[in-house]
């Protein structure tokens, strides 16, 4: 499985979507998840930098998983979700600073009907606030961007997630600049 969560995270930082070594990827598997370790480039993922924690409640190994585990747990134990992607985009994040609340109301076709509008949720990096936030956020939504800081996207599958969480980046990109133009 650590070989499907490496695969994403190639795709992710060679599509030109983020920086190596921020996001992070995490797939459920029962009462476990695995996650991508804290500092982990997401285009140099070996079975090293990917760890198992427990999906219920906090365990010893969290301290060397990623920063962002208390919020997969949270999203997991309010979701049905069996994947969640967690990127940087810069037309996401560029979005969420310009837009501050509310939604992010796609104009692209394939933006509309995959995801329909995509929540702004507010918290500090790896927070209860942004755990809470985003769980009850994501238990209606496939997506969401947090203010300033990157997209969390969840899917049956890791496919799915990674499908969602580009999707977001892509109809930002396109309301961007067709505001841009506007002016």
């Amino acid at each position: 499985m650590w070989q499907d969560i490496s695969r994403i995270g190639k795709k992710l930082v060679q599509s030109g979507l983020v920086e190596s070594h921020f996001g992070n990827i995490s797939v459920r598997m029962g009462d476990k998840m695995l996650i991508t370790r804290s500092g982990s480039s997401l285009d140099e993922l070996t079975s090293e930098k990917v760890v198992e924690v427990e999906v219920r409640s906090s365990c010893a190994l969290d301290v060397i998983a990623s920063s962002e585990t208390v919020v997969h747990r949270a999203i997991y134990n309010s979701t049905p979700a069996f994947a969640i992607v967690h990127a940087h985009f810069p037309y996401a994040v560029t979005m969420s600073l310009l837009q501050a609340e509310g939604y992010i109301t796609p104009l692209d076709s394939e933006g509309k009907y995959f995801l329909g509008d995509i929540p702004i949720v507010h918290g500090g990096i790896g927070s209860g606030e942004l755990a809470d936030a985003l769980a009850v956020t994501l238990s209606a939504h496939k997506a969401a961007i947090v203010h300033g800081h990157g997209t969390f996207a969840i899917g049956r599958v890791l496919e799915e997630a990674y499908v969602f969480t580009t999707q977001v980046e892509h109809s930002c990109r396109i309301k961007y600049l067709y505001d841009l133009m506007r002016k």
